[in-house]
């Protein structure tokens, strides 16, 4: 059975690796166009073409499949695999032939944007990657499989989104076996259960140590590997990548007095930093950032918030 796919990003490169490893038989790839990059402005492709064209597979680079409907049409393929591809497909395409979706959430929970960060930032134990007829709707559509996937408690994005389109790859394999057998089944989604997640942006990856622990905890799990966490020193903004939960006390925003440890105060105890980005660009652990920059007893956020 000849598959076309459809992907832009770096889940949509693993799923597409995945799905080849599974023998699965991809005729094309349909992607985003190529990105002005750089101060220089070249055109540079994503991963997906890149990765596409180093395996074999013809690449059909487009901005608009509505627009370009008809040549897509004139490749020849049984079955199309969406993931994470950016664009709203057209009902003519949708209905042109069979057109799956992997989504990496247990729809209809997280149907939108972000389902992995929402699944981190919320604390969930388990999460799902979900094959689904693509619909008019976002992640509306009749599901087929879905398989539930453990979240470790202290897992972060990029490891759990690998896993996700791994397990999207296979799924995806079983899909097109359980097709050619026709035995793939569609059941409908609960609408009364679905919740939706926006698209994060930089903004969002402000630390607001008026929180829990847990809460800013999650919040670097989810956010700081693919959009950034940070916090303000001053007017520095000093980028963080790794965080734990600490028992000491310490009034909210505050640095505490301690030369070894990173700690910042927070809603319930203290946040000790064990990552983070200095002023000058370099990568420091938080004992190396307290020694060269001396901030304890200062306050964060102060910058932001004046």
């Amino acid at each position: 059975m000849k598959v076309l796919f459809l992907g832009s990003s770096h889940f949509s490169k693993i799923v597409l690796q995945s799905m080849l490893e599974q023998k699965v038989k991809v005729v094309a790839v349909i992607t985003a166009p190529d990105k002005e990059m750089g101060r220089g402005h070249k055109l540079q492709a994503n991963e997906v073409k890149t990765f596409a064209l180093k395996n074999g597979i013809d690449v059909f680079c487009s901005s608009s499949v509505k627009n370009d409907l008809e040549k897509i049409k004139e490749i020849s393929f049984d079955l199309s695999v969406v993931a994470s591809f950016g664009q709203i497909l057209p009902k003519e395409f949708l209905d042109y032939k069979l057109c799956l979706n992997v989504h990496p959430s247990a729809l209809p929970k997280y149907r939108g944007a972000s389902p992995i960060q929402n699944a981190i930032l919320n604390g969930d134990r388990q999460t799902a990657v979900t094959i689904m007829k693509v619909g008019l709707k976002v992640d509306s559509g009749d599901i087929a499989l879905q398989q539930k996937v453990e979240i470790l408690p202290d897992e972060m994005y990029n490891s759990l989104e690998e896993k996700l389109a791994i397990k999207g790859g296979v799924m995806i394999a079983q899909a097109v076996k359980l097709l050619k057998q026709n035995k793939l089944y569609f059941s409908p989604q609960i609408e009364q259960e679905a919740t939706y997640v926006k698209k994060f942006n930089k903004d969002d990856g402000l630390l607001d140590f008026s929180k829990t622990q847990e809460n800013i905890f999650n919040q670097v799990r989810a956010l700081s590997e693919n959009l950034g966490t940070f916090f303000y020193l001053k007017d520095q903004k000093i980028k963080v990548f790794a965080v734990k939960k600490s028992d000491e006390k310490i009034a909210i925003n505050q640095i505490a007095n301690d030369k070894n440890h990173f700690l910042i105060g927070c809603k319930d105890g203290a946040i000790e930093i064990l990552n983070c980005l200095s002023p000058s660009g370099k990568k420091l652990n938080g004992k190396d950032f307290l020694n060269g920059f001396k901030p304890q007893g200062e306050f964060v956020n102060e910058f932001c918030r004046s």
